[in-house]
């Protein structure tokens, strides 16, 4: 009878902890899921206005300039996007020596004008509100413009683009040259948001933080900061939207040397 009961206590012990021990793989697993979604985007800054986006799928060259210099040790893109016609966001000496004969250049009408035939055979015109597929991903042109009449002259309605992509569940907003436009303050569910300020040619910090703080996108990064007085003052920009809205995070990556 003790034998019995020794046995059916080893039995009963044994499937706690089995059962316990699944559980833990279990939970591993679904942290490691989640982890594996979180990650799904990487975000490579590299310089101002020109960064990089990385899935799993594909490699985006977000206003590549800076010869392909800039770009040595980044995979070859699959896909390029280009925001507006000023120098920090179209080099067409850029894209001439990235090699990028069969790939997909996305861009409003203002750019592609400017875009030599031999840079591309795949040259796609997006102009604003209008939205296209490429792959898996979904492109959707927003305006970008200036609102302060002292800026009117750097960018008008409809000139550039800014863009919302759809990349694995995740909605990126890429603002270009803008100030804090009715189009931005709209955005919903965005998961990263990359933001300009810089004066005088997009807006000051206290105009991008109230925008982000009624977008309220998950992580917002800071870029494309440098004006004619130097660097803004982007930690301003973190203390402002985190005192009001601590859940949003603000993440300062290394834009400028």
């Amino acid at each position: 009878m003790k034998l019995l009961k020794i046995t059916l206590f080893a039995t009963l012990l044994f499937t706690i902890l089995g059962c316990k021990n699944e559980k833990k793989e279990t939970e591993l697993a679904t942290n490691t899921t989640e982890k594996e979604i979180e990650e799904s985007i990487k975000v490579i800054p590299i310089t101002h206005g020109t960064l990089v986006l990385e899935s799993n799928s594909e490699i985006i060259y977000v206003d590549p300039t800076g010869g392909s210099e800039a770009f040595e040790g980044q995979k070859s893109p699959t896909l390029v996007l280009i925001t507006d016609i000023h120098g920090d966001h179209l080099s067409v000496s850029t894209l001439e020596a990235l090699s990028l004969t069969n790939i997909k250049i996305v861009a409003p009408k203002a750019v592609t004008d400017k875009i030599p035939s031999t840079i591309s055979n795949t040259v796609v015109t997006l102009n604003n509100d209008e939205t296209i597929e490429h792959n898996s991903i979904k492109i959707e042109a927003i305006p970008m413009y200036n609102l302060r009449q002292e800026a009117l002259k750097f960018h008008t309605k409809g000139r550039g683009n800014g863009y919302v992509l759809n990349i694995n569940n995740e909605r990126i907003y890429i603002s270009g040259d803008t100030e804090d436009i009715p189009e931005m303050r709209n955005l919903k569910d965005i998961d990263k948001a990359f933001v300009c300020m810089n004066l005088p040619y997009t807006m000051p910090v206290e105009s991008a933080a109230s925008a982000v703080l009624d977008f309220k996108p998950k992580v917002v990064y800071p870029y494309h900061y440098r004006g004619t007085d130097g660097l803004s003052d982007v930690n301003l920009f973190k203390e402002i939207v985190n005192k009001a809205n601590k859940s949003i995070e603000v993440q300062l990556l290394k834009w400028y040397d």
